[in-house]
């Protein structure tokens, strides 16, 4: 027994419930693929005067275009000096695989909810 409507030629749920979901499953991929660049922007940064705590606050609070701009123009470090990650570079290591599990996570139910239906 199948619980939809059909409206102006597209299938929807009767509460709305499949459009809502592929609308998060939307905002988690924009989100997960701003923080990968936000990150990649950050290991860049590393190896330059910047370091990987400023470009990756930078990526954050603007864009990764900002803070791959300013990563740019950045000086680099010189030859034989190890990359400035600090702390930081750990705890967004750590910060980053977290966010990562759960994202996965919610997007394996996501899948496990549209495939089985009366969840």
């Amino acid at each position: 027994m199948e619980h939809s409507i059909v409206w102006n030629g597209k299938r929807k749920t009767e509460n709305g419930k499949l459009n809502s979901m592929i609308s998060s499953i939307v905002i988690f991929g924009l989100l997960s693929g701003h923080l990968l660049f936000d990150v990649l922007v950050g290991l860049l940064g590393s190896r330059r005067n910047i370091g990987f705590g400023w470009a990756f606050i930078l990526s954050v609070i603007f864009t990764p275009l900002i803070g791959l701009i300013a990563v740019l123009l950045s000086e680099p470090l010189p030859q034989g000096v190890e990359p400035k990650y600090g702390c930081l570079g750990f705890s967004f290591g750590c910060l980053g695989t977290i966010f990562m599990v759960i994202i996965v996570m919610a997007l394996l139910l996501a899948a496990v909810t549209l495939l089985i239906p009366g969840i």
